[in-house]
């Protein structure tokens, strides 16, 4: 099967007031460094596994959290470690997600050198308000400059991720935010629609009332999502998958996410990360404390696991084709 890597990196200056990701707003140079040493530490417990020794990643993907918080020192440390015990096959894909305001020159440079192929941009939505009431930290401005460091620096792919339902938008804020990007002219553009899990910020205020604007219904987002998709269309993308619209289907084709909706093999590293290998889903520990007391003693920071029957599989493949337009 082909085999892909997935790293979480999870600290952020502010959590998002919509993010259900595992994440932390403590950061520190001591910290990070800390992280950084038991996610080395755990790819050599995995490098040291008979049924991984000699793969080759196709794929690596940096997610989180926010990945560009790091330095460029510690970029290229952990991307070297990683290497050291998985080294990528010839043809790879690399993708690090960047957030507008941590991503500086040296940075880019830091990931161009280690062979970063393809940079994902969260900016949501191009309205300061609507960033503001959402928690994000970023201004416009801020995407304008990081996107002209990201052009200059000269990557593969630049994806920039947009979402639908924010609090305070509307169809104006919404469009005219997706007509913006569009003339940056990035390789893909990824649509998501909101939604509102238990577990963040933005659940328990609408619980306890203290949220004062209804966030968008949900007939709201899905004609807006169908009208943004027929814009990127008009502009010359390519629809690609159910969040997606390309440039190139070829040259801009998402390899991370296509591997695993046909059943590729998936090692997740750091705290809550998940991993399907050979059938199996399992997701490492929770808690930054457990994970990092799990990996200091030498152990795999596993901490639930279940073997799919095979026609979970089936299931599973078949609904995660589904999102790619066609099953195979």
């Amino acid at each position: 099967s082909p085999f892909c890597l997935y790293v979480h990196i999870p600290f952020c200056v502010e959590r998002c007031h919509y993010c259900y990701y595992q994440s932390y707003s403590e950061v520190s140079r001591e910290r990070t460094d800390q992280y950084i040493d038991a996610i080395l530490d755990e790819v050599a417990l995995y490098g040291s596994e008979p049924a991984l020794r000699r793969r080759r990643p196709g794929c690596l993907y940096f997610g989180g959290g926010t990945p560009s918080i790091l330095t460029a020192e510690q970029i290229s440390r952990l991307i070297q470690g990683i290497e050291k015990f998985f080294p990528r096959q010839v043809r790879h894909e690399i993708t690090f997600e960047c957030a507008p305001k941590s991503t500086n020159e040296a940075k880019l440079a830091a990931l161009a050198a280690a062979g970063v192929t393809r940079i994902s941009m969260g900016v949501q939505q191009l309205d300061d308000l609507v960033l503001e009431k959402n928690g994000r930290v970023h201004k416009t401005r801020d995407v304008e400059r990081a996107y002209a460091a990201i052009r200059r620096t000269r990557f593969d792919t630049v994806n920039i991720d947009l979402m639908v339902g924010l609090i305070g938008e509307t169809d104006e804020s919404f469009f005219t935010s997706l007509d913006r990007v569009i003339a940056l002219q990035p390789e893909s553009v990824t649509l998501y629609l909101m939604e509102i899990p238990p577990n963040t910020p933005l659940f328990r205020a609408i619980e306890d009332g203290s949220l004062t604007e209804s966030p968008p219904t949900w007939p709201e987002k899905r004609n807006r999502l169908l009208e943004a998709f027929a814009r990127l269309k008009s502009a010359g993308l390519t629809v690609q998958t159910a969040y997606a619209a390309v440039r190139d289907v070829q040259l801009n084709r998402f390899r991370y996410q296509f591997d695993q909706y046909h059943g590729a093999d998936l090692l997740g590293l750091g705290v809550a990360s998940f991993s399907y290998l050979a059938g199996v889903h399992f997701q490492n520990q929770a808690s930054l404390e457990n994970y990092l007391s799990c990996v200091a003693a030498k152990q795999l920071p596993v901490a639930r696991a279940h073997q799919l029957t095979v026609e979970e599989r089936l299931v599973r493949e078949f609904v995660l084709q589904l999102k790619l337009g066609s099953v195979q």
